[in-house]
């Protein structure tokens, strides 16, 4: 059975492939090789099997070659833009500092037109209270003056009535020359020492008249400090305002917060008083009393920027390579969140804290390399990871601005770059919020 088959077989083969010789002739001697079918069916597959993988491998080369040739122009475009991209970042970056900077100055202006216009303020009050004891004093004199010169007009009367008795008295009595002297002495002395009570009280009047005029124009000085102020505290007090909502910061329980942790030193201002008499306040002293509360919540405000993360924690030229939000692993190349933001420049670039506190970790950890913790006010924390030197100690007091650090490449990490964190009761949340929210404050 099996020789028929392989008869059938070969009988197949041979008419396609039908048996050959191949001769091979030298000068002495002529040899052939004998082709079978099978032998030629083997070495057909075989060059069909060459010459298939051949198109193939070709093929395939050609495809990758033209893909490549796209890849790599897509990668110079987007490298292209990017570059673009950053160039308008710094830029813009650089612009916003020189905002910040002027800003700055406005503010520091700002606050030495309320210390001058402070000092101002209470030096007129005090000049104003000592004018008012003056006038009171005044008022006391002439009083007195005026009981003195009813009295010596009841006294002239009555010298009056005695001089038509003793008219009288010379007119019976010739013989009296002595008491008529007296009577003309007496009189004489009265009506001198009237005449010195009225130009006493004369002068008195003319005295209040201009101490009156004084007090109107303090009164109208008065308002002109109290408006510039007002509007001085308007001007202070609105961005910082604006910076605190803006990083989603409730500022009324801030400014309680900071009240009382600061209860003994920067804690309300105690309200102007100008009477111990029990009066109700004036006009002005209800004024000078809100602008010290002004001039309270400004400095609380003042406070809690020092301690919540409103700065930047590099301070050279650097780049912003990636930020807050998932991205692409730059290890892995997966899909990952990214709970900070990096700022690449050169190795050792100085690192700042970005608010007063206490640092919590100053040393290595897995991802992190080298890692800096400072824990702030407000349930705040911020993290500078990949440093090549740290230079702070766990527990110490840092300030916002102090050198904390110098910019590495330790842990996992492409190239030296700055990873900055801002968690808020442990949760991450964006760092540029911080930072742009005090773009126009600090």
């Amino acid at each position: 059975m099996r020789t028929r088959l392989a008869i059938r077989v070969h009988a197949a083969l041979e008419r396609v492939f039908p048996e050959r010789r191949v001769f091979l002739k030298s000068d002495t001697d002529t040899r052939f090789i004998r082709l079978k079918p099978e032998t030629q069916l083997v070495a057909f597959a075989g060059v069909s099997v060459i010459v298939a993988w051949t198109i193939v491998a070709t093929a395939v080369l050609l495809m990758d070659s033209i893909g490549s040739g796209n890849f790599r122009e897509q990668a110079k475009r987007d490298q292209q833009t990017y570059r673009e991209r950053l160039n308008a970042m710094s830029e813009e970056r650089d612009t916003r500092a020189e905002e910040a900077v002027a800003a700055q100055q406005r503010f520091s202006a700002a606050l030495d037109q309320i210390s001058a216009m402070q000092s101002e303020l209470l030096a007129s009050e005090t000049r104003r209270r000592e004018l008012e004891t003056g006038i009171d004093v005044i008022q006391s004199t002439l009083r007195d003056i005026m009981k003195e010169r009813d009295r010596a007009r009841i006294a002239l009367n009555d010298l009056k009535e005695q001089t038509r008795d003793a008219n009288a008295t010379l007119l019976a009595a010739d013989s009296a020359p002595v008491q008529m002297d007296m009577m003309a002495d007496v009189l004489d002395e009265t009506a001198k020492q009237r005449d010195l009570i009225l130009a006493d009280a004369q002068a008195a009047l003319e005295a209040r008249a201009e101490l009156e005029l004084e007090l109107d124009l303090l009164q109208e000085r008065n308002d002109q400090i109290f408006r510039q102020l007002e509007e001085a505290m308007e001007i202070s007090v609105e961005p910082l305002d604006k910076m605190f909502r803006s990083a989603g910061m409730p500022t009324d329980r801030i400014i309680e917060q900071v009240r009382r942790g600061y209860s003994g030193q920067g804690g309300p201002l105690t309200p102007l008083s100008f009477s111990t008499r029990g009066e109700d306040l004036s006009a002005d002293e209800v004024r000078a009393n809100k602008l010290l509360a002004q001039m309270d919540q400004l400095n609380l405000y003042r406070l809690a920027a020092q301690l919540a993360p409103f700065a930047s924690p590099v301070k050279a030229a650097v780049r912003y390579t990636s930020g807050y939000g998932y991205r692409r692993d730059p290890k892995t190349g997966g899909r990952r969140m990214h709970n900070g933001s990096d700022f690449a420049g050169p190795h050792g670039t100085d690192i700042f804290a970005t608010a007063d506190g206490v640092v919590t970790h100053a040393g290595w950890q897995r991802g992190f390399g080298k890692l800096v913790k400072i824990r702030h006010e407000f349930g705040i924390e911020t993290l500078y990871a990949h440093n090549t030197n740290i230079r702070v100690k766990v527990g110490q007091r840092v300030s916002r601005g102090d050198h904390i650090a110098d910019m590495g490449s330790t842990g996992r990490s492409t190239g030296t770059h700055l990873h900055y964190e801002v968690r808020v009761n442990g949760r991450p949340v964006n760092p540029m919020i911080y930072i742009k929210a005090a773009r126009n404050v600090f």
